[in-house]
């Protein structure tokens, strides 16, 4: 029974330890390049405010649109056709996803360009 614990306490050790070494590294950085006198604005390098959350929305929004087409398509093709439906639920749904997921794309660039 003792043996069932040690995974999810090794899992959980070898992620804060990740995490752990990530900040202090990231920290002992900063503070190098401080002491040095670097300016402080290149840790803000690349940082958008607010975009991030809209372009995880949108990908998001028409990768479940995708979806949803493509279980539809998938259920007109399996009524109306002679297709098998093993074959055509699991082909709609990836190439619609696939479909949803260019065209999140090409929205978000569209978004992020105005």
């Amino acid at each position: 029974m003792d043996e069932d614990i040690l995974i999810p306490i090794s899992l959980f050790a070898a992620i804060f330890g990740i995490v752990y070494l990530y900040f202090s590294t990231r920290n002992k950085e900063r503070l190098a390049l401080i002491e040095k006198g670097a300016d402080a604005s290149i840790f803000n390098l690349g940082k958008r405010t607010g975009s991030s959350w809209k372009v995880v929305v949108l990908n998001l929004a028409f990768l479940l649109m995708g979806i949803g087409l493509g279980v539809f398509i998938a259920n007109i093709l399996d009524t109306y056709s002679g297709l098998d439906d093993e074959a055509v639920y699991p082909a709609m749904i990836f190439l619609m996803a696939g479909v949803g997921l260019y065209v999140g794309f090409t929205q978000t660039k569209k978004a992020l360009e105005d």
